[in-house]
């Protein structure tokens, strides 16, 4: 079987600093900032005592990968969130791999977090 390619997303880190551009997921019971504005990709996480995520996810950084096929990622793998799917069209799901939270992306079509095409991409230097 063919490993899947992955293409790193971005790197989610924990803190219990508020940071002022971060905003709300009140099902998750987190704060977060967007990768999208960070020059490298880093989002901050900020939990609330009573967010259901796992304790790994709340303490450890995790990394993110887009994949094409989140299944076929996952094979092979302890799962530590199940695939599910935060807003429309988009599948995630985390893994332990080596004792460390890893997020597998997955996205339909032309979805607005989706990276572009290795082609399509322009190389812009420090952001």
């Amino acid at each position: 079987m063919r490993k899947p390619r992955l293409r790193y997303h971005h790197l989610g880190i924990p803190t219990a600093e508020t940071r002022g551009d971060e905003y709300f997921l009140p099902d998750l019971g987190m704060h977060v900032t967007s990768h999208e504005t960070n020059a490298f990709r880093i989002e901050f996480m900020r939990f609330e005592e009573d967010s259901p995520l796992p304790d790994l996810v709340k303490t450890v950084p995790h990394i993110a990968f887009q994949v094409e096929d989140l299944d076929a990622a996952l094979d092979g793998h302890q799962i530590l969130i199940s695939p599910n799917s935060p807003s429309e069209g988009v599948r995630v799901a985390f893994v332990v791999h080596d004792g460390a939270p890893v997020e597998f992306l997955e996205f339909e079509g032309e979805h607005p977090d989706r990276l572009p095409d290795e082609a399509e991409e322009e190389v812009s230097g420090h952001g």
